[in-house]
């Protein structure tokens, strides 16, 4: 594979780590600086955009289905691409970072996909970024067993999940890379690095290379992404059309424009996923300023509640009718060593699962290996031996714009417990975050930055709609950092603080606190490589 030399080269603002230059050869640095000269000028325009939309909502503006895009869902002939190798059947599939230990018991954990997350379950060091691509490309060649200083095996089996990734967000660069001065789209370094290595492997053995997208905001952010397949396909001689990518809705204006994302997408689709704590995070961070949007508790706010309802059954309805896969949310139940709380988390996950299964999803998410039994025996119950349920276009689903936003209808105000249980588990995701984990159990519960993104934006509304007070808030973060420092004594409490202080009771929110925290992460950044 050849591709024509860039005049301008991306650069490795990082010393070299153990087989780093095993992804980080000239060739794919070659292909990802062709990506990022392709599509950065696009993705910087778009993100602009983004803050646009924000202003637009904030003074009054509607959000409604897009009349400009009405006879993309009013023409029934269109249809998302068939479901490719290995992802006919979703009916369970595991989440988690790219780590070693996590890539084998994904593989092996009897999930039919397993998705490795660079987003939300990876704290970006970047030993971390390329480790995870090493682990990827160690899974696809067979070669990543290996036995812990313990003497634990860890094998992959016979027949492993089927790989899907997730990328950063385009929001997120990463300064390790450098191309004309300016940091590299994290995005383009996780897919480009992944396609780069992986994608003719993968096809090899028969499947494909397969993706997540996460926090798109509209159809232009999908439109983006299907050129940038385009072009990588073109570059590696790929046939058009093998890349697949989920696309989860994990935004309140991606909800209004799910048939036109997959529209974007469709040669390259393979439908769409309830992202259900990023989308109350998104909800938040788009309507915080609204009185009328006031959320209680995280814990209260169900798959149950109108608003979600709507959502989730609009997008089965949207995918169906094109033929593409419904994929449902995460349950992140992490069992622990109490039978009847173990027992308690399973009855709980298969409520959720049974709901997914009988509206219509045709398959759903798991946080870990022991969730994988209770998810697939649900569906499986509903399912037999059918593979999906695409047959089921749910033409009862009538959705309207008022049905996504109301949320006026759940009246509870927060409780004090759920002051608390919001900055205690924001304090310990950024702790872990920082320390560079993504992914971390927190009271039975398996959390990411979603979650800590839902956590801390709770806080910003109800100090913005004094519902509670800024003194309360003050005195539970300086019990949680203390308890957090004696359970902790390597947390940089100082460092929490200021985070916390900066991402969750500042005037202004913070979009993300990612950027934030990832500063953090570079303040002693080792000097360019020669």
């Amino acid at each position: 594979m050849t591709i024509t030399a860039l005049t301008r080269q991306v650069r490795v603002l990082a010393a070299p780590g153990h087989r780093h230059d095993e992804i980080l050869t000239p060739a794919a640095l070659e292909f990802v600086g062709r990506l990022v000269e392709a599509f950065e000028p696009r993705r910087r325009d778009l993100l602009k955009e983004r803050r646009r939309q924000i202003l637009r909502l904030a003074s009054g503006s509607p959000l409604d289905f897009p009349m400009v895009t009405s006879a993309v869902r009013d023409d029934p002939t269109w249809r998302a691409a068939p479901p490719a190798p290995g992802l006919t059947d979703r009916r369970v599939e595991i989440t988690g970072p790219p780590d070693r230990r996590m890539a084998v018991n994904a593989l092996n954990s009897g999930a039919k996909v397993w998705m490795a997350d660079f987003e939300d379950a990876t704290a970006p060091l970047w030993d971390n970024v390329i480790g995870g691509q090493l682990n990827l490309l160690d899974a696809i060649e067979r070669r990543i067993d290996f036995t812990t200083q313990e003497g634990k095996e860890y094998r992959l089996g016979d027949r492993p999940a089927t790989i899907m990734v997730r990328p950063r967000g385009w929001h997120l660069d990463e300064e390790h890379l450098r191309y004309d001065g300016r940091p590299v789209p994290a995005a383009l370094v996780d897919f480009g690095l992944y396609f780069f290595h992986c994608a003719q492997r993968q096809i090899d053995a028969g499947y494909g290379p397969y993706f997540y997208l996460p926090k798109l905001e509209n159809r232009y952010e999908a439109r983006l992404w299907n050129d940038v397949f385009l072009l990588a396909q073109e570059l590696l001689g790929i046939p058009r059309g093998t890349v697949r990518a989920t696309v989860l809705i994990e935004t309140i204006t991606a909800a209004f424009e799910m048939e036109e994302i997959l529209y974007e997408l469709r040669e390259h689709s393979a439908g769409l996923n309830a992202g259900r704590w990023d989308y109350l995070f998104s909800l938040i961070k788009t309507f915080g300023h609204r009185t009328d949007f006031l959320l209680p508790d995280r814990a209260k706010v169900t798959m149950t509640a109108p608003f979600m309802r709507a959502y989730t059954e609009l997008l089965v309805r949207t995918c169906h009718r094109r033929g593409a896969h419904a994929i449902g949310g995460m349950a992140a139940q992490v069992p622990g060593k109490d039978p009847a709380a173990n027992e308690a988390a399973f009855a709980k996950v298969r409520l959720d699962k049974e709901r997914e299964a009988e509206d219509g999803f045709d398959g759903s998410w798991v946080a870990h290996p022991a969730l994988v039994p209770v998810c697939r025996d649900v569906f499986d119950n509903v399912l037999g031996e059918r593979p999906h349920q695409l047959d089921r276009t749910r033409d009862d689903v009538e959705v309207t714009p008022a049905d996504l936003l109301s949320v006026r209808r759940i009246s509870d105000k927060p409780t004090a417990e759920g002051v608390r249980t919001n900055i205690s588990v924001t304090l310990r995701y950024y702790a872990a975050w920082l320390r560079g984990q993504g992914a971390v159990a927190l009271d039975g519960l398996m959390e990411d930055a979603a979650t800590a993104e839902i956590a801390r934006v709770q806080i910003w509304q109800w100090l913005r709609h004094r519902v509670i007070d800024r003194e309360t808030v003050t005195g539970l973060l300086d019990d949680e950092l203390v308890a957090l420092g004696a359970e902790h004594p390597w947390a940089p409490v100082d460092d929490i603080r200021d985070l916390f202080e900066r991402t969750a009771m500042t005037g202004e929110l913070p979009l993300f606190f990612t950027p934030d925290a990832y500063t953090r992460h570079l303040v002693r950044r080792p000097e360019a490589q020669a």
